[in-house]
C-alpha cells in the first residue's frame, strides 16, 4: 500500500480519484439524490448563471460539464510533473508542485457540485476550491521572499483551507466578518508578484497600495473604499506580503506566461460579467453559455500561470 501512495504516482492516483468522483457523481445526480427540493422548484427557471434549471441529471448541465476543463488542465500538469526532471521549485513531483495541480484538478468537482446540484452545500464546495487554487500563488511568492521551509507553507496553506472552510459554512460567503477572501488574494497575488519583481525594503511598504490598482481595475475607485471603511477594511491585509517578504527573492522570472494568465482570466471575467439572467445576451437554451466560457478560459489561465512560476531562474551572486 505504502508503494501505491508515493509522490512518483500523483498523476496516476489524481486520475483515478477523478474518474471515481465522476461516476459517482453521475450516479447520486442520476438518481436524484444530492439535489435539493428547493432546486427542484426552479425546474425551467433561467439559473443564477443565465443556463435554463433542468430535471435532468445535472441542473445546469453546460455550466457542469464545462468543468472538465478544470479537471484536463490540472491531470495535465501533474502528467508533465511526474516526465520531467526537476530544473527549479516548481518543476519536478514535490509537494508544492503536487498541491498546485490536484488544487487545478478541484476546480472542477467544486464547481461541478454547484452547478450541477444547484445546492448551499454544492456553493460551499464550489467556494473552497476557487480559495484552495488561489492562495497558492500568493503564499508561494511570500514563501520565495521569507525563510519559510516547505513545512511552513503548507502549514500556513492548511490553517487558510480549514478556517475557510469552517467559517464559510457557519457563516456563509464573507465568513463572518465581511471577507471575501478569493477576491482580496487575487489582490494579494498581484501585490506579491510586484512585490517578487521590484523587492527592495521600501517596497515591502509601497507595495501595499498595488491592491488599489488592483480594485480599480474590478471597478471599485478608492474614493468608494475610504468612504465605506468598515465594509473594506480588508484592505489593510494588502501589507501582508511585505510584512512576509523579509528578504529579496533569489530567483528572476521571465512574465510573458504570468501575462497571458492574466489576459485569459481577465477576458474570462470579462464573459462571466454576461453570464447572468439580466444580460442582454443572456440565452438559457444555448449551449455556447458564457459561464461555460468562463470556466473553459481560467482553467487554460491556470495552465499559463504553472507556466509562470516554471521560468523562474537562480540569480548568480
Amino acid at each position: 500500500m505504502n508503494n501505491i501512495f508515493k509522490k512518483q504516482n500523483a498523476f496516476k492516483i489524481t486520475l483515478v480519484i477523478s474518474i471515481l468522483f465522476l461516476l459517482v457523481f453521475y450516479i447520486l445526480s442520476y438518481f436524484q439524490l444530492i439535489q435539493s427540493l428547493d432546486s427542484a422548484a426552479l425546474i425551467g427557471e433561467a439559473s443564477r448563471w443565465c443556463e435554463r434549471v433542468s430535471g435532468g441529471v445535472f441542473r445546469e448541465p453546460v455550466n457542469t460539464l464545462s468543468n472538465l476543463g478544470f479537471m484536463v488542465a490540472g491531470l495535465f500538469i501533474l502528467y508533465k510533473l511526474s516526465n520531467e526532471t526537476s530544473f527549479n521549485e516548481f518543476s519536478g513531483l514535490n509537494k508544492i508542485t503536487i498541491l498546485y495541480g490536484v488544487a487545478v484538478v478541484y476546480l472542477g468537482p467544486g464547481s461541478m457540485m454547484m452547478h450541477g446540484t444547484n445546492t448551499e452545500w454544492g456553493g460551499w464546495a464550489d467556494n473552497l476550491s476557487m480559495v484552495m487554487y488561489i492562495i497558492i500563488p500568493w503564499l508561494y511568492n511570500c514563501y520565495k521572499m521569507s525563510n519559510w521551509s516547505q513545512s511552513t507553507l503548507l502549514k500556513i496553506y492548511l490553517a487558510i483551507v480549514l478556517s475557510y472552510a469552517i467559517l464559510r459554512g457557519q457563516f456563509g460567503h464573507g465568513m463572518g466578518i465581511g471577507l471575501d477572501l478569493f477576491g482580496v488574494s487575487i489582490g494579494l497575488w498581484v501585490i506579491s508578484e510586484f512585490l517578487y519583481k521590484f523587492w527592495s525594503p521600501s517596497m515591502r511598504f509601497f507595495s501595499g497600495f498595488v491592491g488599489f490598482l488592483v480594485l480599480m481595475i474590478f471597478g471599485i475607485m478608492p474614493n468608494e473604499v475610504f468612504q465605506n471603511i468598515s465594509e473594506y477594511w480588508w484592505i489593510i491585509l494588502f501589507w501582508l506580503p511585505g510584512l512576509f517578504a523579509t528578504r529579496k527573492p533569489d530567483g528572476i522570472r521571465t512574465y510573458k506566461w504570468y501575462f497571458a494568465g492574466m489576459i485569459a482570466y481577465m477576458s474570462a471575467f470579462a464573459i462571466w460579467l454576461t453570464g447572468v439572467p439580466d444580460s442582454e445576451t443572456c440565452n438559457p437554451d444555448t449551449i455556447f453559455q458564457a459561464h461555460g466560457f468562463w470556466h473553459l478560459l481560467t482553467a487554460l489561465s491556470t495552465i499559463f500561470f504553472f507556466y509562470h512560476y516554471r521560468s523562474e531562474k537562480l540569480v548568480q551572486d
